[in-house]
């Protein structure tokens, strides 16, 4: 008797511990996806005003700097267009930039042009890097949350379930001065 009540009591305070740990755990994801949301947002910034610099720079031809800048603008804008879509303009506005015949002879010899298109390179890679991470964030919490146990008891409670952030990040610095397009061919 006095047996079935410690096994009952140990089943009992086992069965707390692990969905007192899933809740936890589910709202640890909840915030390390909200983190990476930051970082995305400041990868998506800082890009934005490395490619500003860029349009700004009296580098580029008149035609591609005015792309460029509205292509910006259109990020900071926050209006009522959604911002993965704005985003995906300023990758097919650096694209068309990066792609343009011997855009870079072009931009060999005048001062800071290499830091600078260095920097815009790096910035579209980091912006690659940060929102795979933050996806791949997403699809882990929203397994988390979709499994039965948590479910059943609400563990996620009344947080909203992350959405994926889907843009056009095409441009893909595999090594310095090469671009890679939508299909992962090699632009220059």
């Amino acid at each position: 008797m006095i047996a079935d009540i410690i096994l009952v009591i140990a089943g009992a305070l086992f069965v707390g511990v692990y969905v007192s740990w899933r809740a936890g755990r589910i709202d640890r994801l909840h915030a390390r996806v909200d983190m990476a949301r930051i970082a995305l947002d400041v990868t998506l910034l800082r890009r934005s005003s490395v490619a500003q610099e860029l349009a700004t720079s009296g580098l580029l031809d008149p035609a591609t700097s005015l792309l460029l800048a509205g292509a910006v603008d259109g990020t900071r804008a926050g209006g009522d267009r959604p911002r993965d879509l704005a985003e995906s303009d300023l990758t097919r506005a650096l694209q068309a930039a990066f792609s343009q015949p011997d855009f870079r002879a072009s931009l060999s010899g005048k001062e800071g042009a290499d830091e600078l298109l260095a920097e815009v390179e790096e910035a579209a890679y980091q912006v690659f890097v940060a929102r795979k991470f933050y996806n791949d964030l997403v699809a882990v919490t929203r397994d988390a949350r979709s499994r039965p146990l948590p479910r059943v008891l609400h563990l996620s409670g009344h947080a909203e379930a992350p959405v994926f952030f889907e843009m056009d990040d095409s441009l893909i610095a595999d090594k310095p001065g090469a671009w890679m397009g939508p299909a992962g061919h090699t632009m220059v």
